[in-house]
């Protein structure tokens, strides 16, 4: 087997080179860097990982805590972003399975045990314990739509409130002057900034706004069924609907079907993330496309940044979004 002494004479620079090539330091020119990772994959050199932990008191492991099921596709894009970011990052992923109604729960007990070098969190409220106890430790961690900062802290959402406000829009220029509004929990930024989006909408075309037009309820297929058949129970129903995700919008969907409704022509209906079912369902789904896959590989990116440079500063990232016009809006009809 190879020695990064091998690989140092094959590509003729210092062991010490090697060495910051492998580690990723910035200070080798792109061509050493080239010559060096040739000579690596020539030879088949494998780093010993454990000795480069301990030498670095690092274990190359990134850790994420999901608050949501694995089969929702906002999550499976999210992770196949990730996934494609670690590919040549050095890093392995650890997902780490937390007790979130536990009181007695420590997430920094938790990351210290598994020696992670970092944290993804997704799906944790912005007063959640678990994500105050991350930042207060100042483990590198980046937050995916809660907007939580610290020394060592930061986070990636999409461009939420123009999101919306791009739908409402869309939904006016149609006719649509009763827009009723369905969200998963407001407490996180992505739903906070999206009902703002909302409001600003309403604003902007001069259209009241109606407490019992929104509706609060799960972010997935159950909820968003739930809050249409209390919308379809009003004396005065809305003739369109926009949902804070497409599962959600799917939900709506289902249950206007199911109580003799027909969607676009009876009420029409947007989501948000422009998830793969978006383009499948029928009649296809119009929502707001946010780069689910982008904002993977870039969480990662940026967190790796926070890693092996303890001295930056934590960014906030903003994606940006894109209507997405199906067949699930048309004009209202006027009996």
């Amino acid at each position: 087997m190879a020695s990064i002494t091998d690989v140092a004479k094959h590509a003729g620079v210092s062991v010490t080179t090697v060495s910051k090539v492998i580690n990723n330091y910035s200070d080798v020119s792109e061509k050493t860097r080239k010559k060096v990772n040739e000579s690596i994959r020539i030879l088949r050199y494998e780093p010993n990982v454990v000795a480069r932990g301990l030498v670095k008191k690092r274990s190359w492991t990134i850790g994420i805590l999901l608050h949501n099921i694995m089969t929702n596709p906002f999550v499976s894009e999210l992770m196949t972003g990730m996934q494609k970011a670690l590919e040549t990052s050095g890093y392995d992923l650890l997902h780490l399975t937390a007790d979130f109604n536990n009181p007695d729960y420590s997430v920094v007990r938790h990351c210290s045990s598994r020696n992670v070098d970092g944290m993804v969190v997704f799906g944790v409220g912005k007063d959640h314990q678990i994500g105050v106890d991350l930042v207060e430790a100042e483990l590198p961690t980046m937050f995916v739509d809660t907007d939580l900062i610290g020394r060592r802290a930061g986070y990636i959402t999409a461009d939420n409130q123009n999101g919306i406000l791009q739908v409402m829009k869309h939904l006016y220029e149609l006719g649509h002057r009763k827009i009723a509004f369905v969200s998963g929990y407001l407490g996180y930024v992505a739903g906070r900034t999206r009902f703002e989006g909302y409001q600003q909408g309403l604003r902007e075309f001069g259209l009241e706004y109606y407490s019992n037009y929104v509706e609060i309820c799960n972010f997935d297929i159950e909820g968003g069924y739930g809050a249409m058949q209390n919308l379809l129970k009003l004396p005065d129903r809305p003739t369109a609907v926009v949902c804070t995700s497409d599962v959600m919008a799917i939900g709506v969907m289902n249950a206007a079907a199911d109580a003799g409704f027909n969607v676009p022509a009876d009420i029409s209906v947007v989501g948000f993330d422009n998830t793969a079912i978006a383009s499948i369902v029928k009649p296809g789904l119009t929502t707001v496309n946010q780069n689910i896959v982008s904002i993977g590989s870039k969480v990662i990116q940026q967190l790796i940044e926070l890693i092996e440079n303890p001295e930056q500063s934590p960014r906030v990232l903003v994606e940006d979004v894109e209507l997405i016009v199906r067949q699930s809006t048309a004009a209202p009809r006027h009996d």
